[in-house]
């Protein structure tokens, strides 16, 4: 009994594959061999009328409504390659509008730069004059205690009173200490009082 049920689901795992095969090798045998024994006729009977069938091919290609003609394919590259150089113009023109604003900020940098060396040259000049004025007052001031130190005393004293106090301090606070004693021992008292008061307080 058992080896009846083997043999039985052996034929039948056997029969689906011989479906298939029989089924593939019907269509092959009744439409493909038949199809390529057509076209093998057709290309025998074209060479013979010296018709070139690859161009046939081509012109019956060109002619379908869905695919573009090389002169329409031709004119779309034209269209194409315009569409590209106004888009590259108008990149030009981009930039060049970018590249004179640039030189425009340089040249208001370059002038703005100019003026500011202009302007600290001109700092430096006054500077170096004010210095050169300073080192002549100073030695100016210089000369006036050199004067003031070989004075004598008795001659110093009426001179610095009837100086403004801010000069005669100037000269007072610059002298030697003895020197400074012996022309305020020659003031009257109330100008040497004050003359004292105000170097102390410096």
């Amino acid at each position: 009994m058992a080896k009846k049920d083997n043999r039985f689901t052996t034929e039948l795992e056997e029969q689906p594959s011989k479906r298939k095969s029989g089924g593939f090798r019907k269509f092959f045998m009744w439409f493909v061999i038949p199809i390529m024994f057509v076209v093998a006729i057709l290309l025998v009977v074209a060479t013979l009328m010296n018709t070139n069938v690859f161009d046939l091919g081509k012109k019956a290609y060109e002619s379908l409504p869905f695919v573009p003609s090389e002169e329409q394919q031709a004119k779309d590259a034209v269209v194409n390659n315009d569409s590209k150089v106004v888009k590259l113009q108008a990149d030009i023109q981009e930039k060049e509008a970018e590249i004179a604003q640039l030189q425009k900020k340089l040249d208001t940098a370059t002038t703005e730069k100019e003026k500011l060396k202009t302007e600290n040259d001109q700092l430096k000049f006054e500077t170096e004059k004010i210095s050169r004025e300073q080192d002549d007052v100073k030695r100016d001031f210089n000369d006036i205690l050199k004067t003031y130190d070989k004075m004598s005393p008795k001659a110093a004293a009426p001179v610095l009173v009837k100086m403004s106090d801010v000069e005669a301090l100037r000269i007072l606070t610059n002298l030697k200490p003895d020197k400074v004693a012996a022309i305020l021992e020659k003031m009257d008292p109330q100008d040497a009082a004050k003359y004292t008061e105000m170097m102390a307080k410096q």
